[in-house]
C-alpha cells in the first residue's frame, strides 16, 4: 500500500487487468481506498482497472467509477438498491458491468439479470480480507452459474484464495477469469507467478 505504483509495475507486462478491491469498512469490516485514492490509481494504472466495489449504498458511486475510466465495475448484489439501473448506468458510462455474490448468496436470484451484465463474480472467500482459504464448496455455485450463462459472452470470475493449488479447480468448475492477490504479491517474482497461474488455467 505504501508504494502501489512499484507494486503494479511488477505485474503490468503480464497481467490482463488490475483488480482493485475498494472497501469502505461498512459493507465489509475493512478499509482500503476512498474514491479519491481509487481515482488516482485508475488514472495512473498502466493496466485496465477491474474495480470491485465492496461498499454500502453502491449505486451512485459505481457509475462514478465507470465515468472516471474503470474498465470494469463490479457491484455486490447484497449492497445495491436498484441493480438494473446501476448496471445500465455502468454500461452507459462505458465500462463492463458485473455482479458479485458473497458465498451465502444464491446465483438463482439473479438469473433475470443475465442480459444486463458482462461478468458474474463468485466470491470464493467471505469478502473483506486477503489471504483467506479458498472455499472449494463454492465450485458447485460456479458450475450452476456457468450453466445459467450458457453461450452468452459473460465472464465468470472467481476471487478469493486463488493459487497454483486452486486455479485449476476453479477453471474446471467453469470460471474463466481469476483474481489472484496474495499468491501473486507474496511471490518472490509476481510476474512469473502470473505466468504460472495462467499456464495452469489454460492447461
Amino acid at each position: 500500500m505504501g508504494n502501489l505504483a512499484a507494486e503494479i509495475a511488477k505485474i503490468a507486462s503480464v497481467s490482463d487487468l488490475l483488480h482493485l478491491d475498494v472497501m469502505d469498512n461498512r459493507f465489509v469490516p475493512n478499509f482500503t481506498f476512498d474514491f479519491e485514492a481509487a481515482s488516482k490509481i485508475i488514472a495512473e494504472s498502466p493496466l485496465p482497472v477491474d474495480a470491485h466495489l465492496m461498499v454500502a449504498d453502491v449505486d451512485s458511486i459505481a457509475i462514478a467509477y465507470a465515468e472516471i475510466g474503470a474498465a470494469s465495475v463490479t457491484v455486490h448484489a447484497e449492497a445495491v438498491h436498484d441493480l438494473q439501473a446501476t448496471l445500465r448506468g455502468i454500461r452507459k458510462a462505458g465500462a463492463r458491468a458485473a455482479i458479485a455474490l458473497k458465498p451465502g448468496t444464491a446465483i438463482e436470484e439473479y438469473v433475470s439479470f443475465t442480459n444486463e451484465v458482462d461478468m458474474f463474480l463468485i466470491m470464493t472467500v467471505e469478502p473483506g480480507f486477503g489471504g483467506q482459504k479458498f472455499m472449494a464448496d463454492m465450485m458447485e455455485k460456479v458450475r450452476r452459474t456457468r450453466k445459467i450463462i450458457g453461450s452468452r459472452p459473460i465472464w465468470l470470475q472467481v476471487d478469493g484464495g486463488i493459487s497454483l493449488e486452486t486455479i485449476e479447480i476453479a477453471r474446471e468448475a467453469g470460471a474463466d477469469t481469476f483474481v489472484a492477490g496474495s499468491a501473486v504479491f507474496n511471490a518472490s517474482d509476481p510476474a512469473e507467478m502470473i505466468n504460472l497461474l495462467r499456464a495452469k488455467a489454460e492447461h
